[in-house]
């Protein structure tokens, strides 16, 4: 066994995001024959390349490079008539695709750079027949990193609301269904741009549930959503600006703008789906070597959702079960938790993220308890706009932080536990993992 808790933890963190490596998963569902002529996307129909003319790949998202790479190593890059994939700036490390380039956007919040990459990845679906394959890869943070707002709104408008939406709390659902209403690429557009082609689209899910409308904000995949739902979410979240928004959402409403393609849209015929790694994934694997390690270990979820610090005490509590009652696993034991909380920002935020936030409430709450450790983990290495990957806590967490004048409920009220985490050496410094499937988090008693 690894030595120490935080050993522990670290190994297990590695399990769970070599489970979700985007390179393999690729590779695990992209597969040609042995001659090279036919290509099959998992369990779906093979595709003949001698019947195709031209083969297109783009993407977006914090998972486009390796995803690139993979695609690249399997169809041989002189097969590719055109590929662009959109990637968070500041993320793009190692060999780079010779038949494929790598572009750059910003993430969380779209800017002038999402724009512009945008425009250009769809002019490689410009005039495009029935007899070309579209190959599209897509992972989480690709609604932000793919962006074309409708005519209309503007991108300034639309960076302003992004900010509000996340500060708001918004669960990723809603503004993704925001989102689609204000775009040209997003919810099926996408796949409209590429038809007639044949669209094949390899996708890792960020999203509880894995639901193909809300992963980066669906780009081929039919949207039950509308211009209703959409303006529902603003009202629901108090949210009154920009007015340009508001205006053309209303409009849609009454019948004045296109709905987004629909369940049963003949333009989703040629289009295959296939989502290719999730958080289930990464928390199975991370169980699996807990197991490994002697520990008891379950996945208790990975559809966990709400506040995070209302999430933390229940994680909390699950911990000081098994700690002191052995339910429902007798030391030493690994609970394993996935999914996506929200955190609502105070008016004058200090750093952090919603895992960090996680961890610093559920600090509290384990004051004092022996011989246990919380870890919360955004799988992409990216805890909010920090460099940070998430934190760790444990029952000396609190007392440690007072020894150094910090106090835990001022930092959580200021939503500032960036800081916080790492005066303690507790912060998750992961760096930038190269996948991305939600959040995970460690409920470990030893």
């Amino acid at each position: 066994m690894p030595h120490g808790p935080r050993a522990v933890a670290h190994d297990l963190v590695q399990a769970a995001l070599a489970a979700v490596d985007p390179f393999a998963a690729v590779c695990r569902h992209l597969r040609l024959d042995a001659d090279g002529r036919y290509l099959r996307a998992g369990e779906g129909p093979a595709v003949d390349l001698q019947q195709v003319e031209r083969i297109v790949v783009v993407g977006a998202g914090k998972a486009a490079l390796p995803m690139a790479r993979a695609a690249e190593s399997i169809l041989d890059g002189e097969r590719i008539h055109c590929g662009l994939v959109i990637v968070k700036a500041g993320q793009v490390v190692g060999t780079l695709p010779q038949s494929i380039e790598v572009v750059q956007g910003s993430h969380p919040v779209p800017d002038r750079r999402s724009l512009e990459c945008t425009r250009r990845l769809t002019s490689c679906l410009q005039g495009l027949g029935p007899r070309d394959l579209v190959l599209v890869l897509l992972s989480g943070g690709g609604s932000s990193l793919m962006t074309l707002p409708v005519v209309g709104v503007e991108l300034e408008q639309l960076e302003q609301l992004g900010r509000e939406l996340l500060a708001a709390g918004v669960p990723i659902d809603g503004i993704n269904t925001v989102r689609k209403h204000l775009s040209q690429v997003k919810g099926g557009q996408l796949a409209a741009m590429a038809a007639p082609a044949r669209v094949v689209a390899l996708i890792l899910s960020d999203v509880v549930g894995s639901p193909l409308d809300v992963i980066a904000s669906g780009p081929t995949a039919p949207d039950p959503t509308t211009y209703t739902d959409a303006l529902q979410v603003l009202e629901r979240h108090g949210l009154d600006r920009p007015e340009a928004v508001l205006r053309w959402l209303r409009e849609g409403v009454l019948g004045r703008h296109a709905e987004t393609p629909k369940p049963g849209d003949p333009v989703f015929a040629g289009v295959q789906n296939l989502i290719i790694g999730s958080n289930e994934q990464a928390a199975e694997a991370a169980a699996r070597r807990a197991r490994e390690l002697g520990f008891g270990s379950l996945v208790l979820s990975t559809s966990v959702e709400g506040e995070a610090r209302e999430v933390a005490r229940v994680y909390a509590a699950l911990l000081r079960e098994v700690a002191t009652r052995s339910r429902p696993l007798s030391r030493p034991a690994c609970l394993v938790l996935g999914g996506e909380t929200t955190v609502t920002l105070c008016d004058s935020p200090g750093a952090g993220g919603r895992n960090q936030e996680l961890a610093l409430a559920a600090a509290l709450a384990l004051e004092g308890l022996d011989n246990v450790l919380l870890v919360a983990l955004a799988t992409d290495g990216n805890d909010g706009p920090t460099d940070a990957g998430g934190a760790q806590c444990d029952g000396t967490t609190v007392a440690r932080a007072r020894a150094l004048g910090l106090d835990a409920w001022d930092h959580l009220a200021r939503n500032d536990a960036y800081p916080f985490f790492r005066a303690l050496d507790d912060l998750l410094m992961t760096g930038p993992t190269g996948t991305n499937v939600n959040d995970l988090t460690l409920l470990l008693a030893f």
